[in-house]
């Protein structure tokens, strides 16, 4: 039955391939049959994944800690690495606490089961990530789950009264949203969402070192301060794995205490907090990277635009391209491929059927001749 299913995605071209890559991640990455090709699919957006300060920091970690904790953190205990990591994290999003997961995908599963117990309200943006959509799923069943359209503000208001009843209510919503390149608008989600006494949650994954002139994320970019916020190490803060949560002591103390997938999860490996440790160290100390990705992202978005190529004006590093057919979308990122450039096709499930995009990622570590290229081939594509 299985391989039916694979096959008929194979017969309507929608079954994905992806490349193996024989180099470090950076803006060029050698294939495993020894090309090299502009990389437009990587989140890293600081070029910090294959910087000689986090590797040497990850070795370093690894010297004196070794690979790992060998059980979980309540059991064996935490490194002190780990406290290190955290503090800092706190210090960046400007919380007063924060604990760690093995991916944000962990941190987004154990934040809404664990705080709204089983009486609270889950008010979510239709467009968030899987990952806030499972930790919906996974809530009590007597949780109010509840969705507003997609920034609609006035449709956030109607939900927000139909929760007013719920002792716990937490608004929760994608800083950028990952498909589309957009941001939050999160100034109002947080009035709004006061008003009727709920807490706002964020996930700040592809905000964190991109938007805000130090990369402080979305509530940066806005000059507000949600109640909570989950992000990952394993995008422009390191590029390699793990996530967090960060938010008042309390909250981060019930997550602790409570929180499955922190429970039954090893600590993070001592190479990965170390290496993500360097990297946020070095965002705090060096800002300028923000300002040159953000040159970058205006640089690729105008040679884009003056191909004739439609991309979200968006602040941003994600710059999707509305292709339609899944098949169609993921057919041109095969081609592209062999043109020198890996850029990658989303397609349903992850965006509705017709919607299929490319989504061309842009990195601090990009040259404009690196771009030229890149844009050059997208066009002779698409057209």
């Amino acid at each position: 039955m299985i391989r039916k299913d694979l096959d008929a995605l194979r017969e309507a071209g929608k079954l994905k391939s992806a490349p193996y890559i024989a180099s470090a991640m950076g803006p060029v990455v050698r294939l495993d049959d020894g090309r090299e090709v502009v990389n437009l699919s990587s989140n890293n957006y600081l070029g910090l994944a294959d910087d000689p300060r986090v590797i040497e920091s990850a070795a370093r970690a690894m010297k004196v800690h070794g690979f790992g904790t060998a059980s979980v953190r309540f059991i064996c205990g935490s490194f002190e690495l780990h406290r290190e990591l955290e503090r800092e994290i706190s210090a960046f999003t400007g919380m007063a606490a924060s604990t760690t997961y093995v991916s944000c995908w962990n941190a987004n599963e154990a934040l809404l089961p664990t705080l709204l117990g089983t009486d609270g309200a889950v008010i979510s943006d239709r467009l968030n990530h899987a990952s806030i959509i499972d930790s919906c799923r996974l809530c009590n069943k007597n949780v109010l789950r509840l969705v507003y359209e997609h920034s609609d503000m006035a449709d956030l208001e109607t939900q927000l009264k139909a929760a007013a009843d719920r002792p716990r209510r937490i608004v929760i919503t994608d800083g950028v949203f990952s498909m589309e390149g957009d941001i939050a608008k999160l100034p109002e989600i947080i009035r709004l969402s006061h008003k009727y006494g709920a807490l706002v949650a964020v996930d700040d994954s592809h905000g964190h070192g991109v938007l805000g002139d130090k990369g402080g994320g979305v509530c940066e970019h806005y000059g507000v301060a949600a109640d909570i916020v989950t992000g990952t190490l394993g995008k422009a803060l390191g590029g390699a794995a793990g996530g967090f949560i960060a938010g008042p002591a309390d909250v981060i103390e019930m997550l602790v205490q409570a929180s499955r997938p922190q429970l039954f999860s090893n600590a993070l490996p001592p190479a990965v907090a170390g290496g993500a440790l360097e990297a946020i160290r070095i965002l705090r100390n060096d800002p300028a990277l923000v300002a040159t990705l953000r040159s970058n992202v205006a640089y690729m978005r105008g040679a884009l635009k003056s191909k004739g190529l439609e991309v979200l004006d968006s602040p941003s590093a994600i710059l999707p391209i509305i292709i339609g057919p899944t098949a169609k979308a993921l057919e041109m990122s095969r081609k592209l491929l062999t043109e020198g450039v890996l850029v990658t096709g989303f397609g349903y499930p992850v965006v509705p059927e017709g919607a299929a995009r490319l989504r061309v990622q842009v990195s601090a570590a990009h040259k404009p001749q690196h771009m030229d290229a890149a844009v050059n081939a997208i066009a002779r594509c698409v057209k």
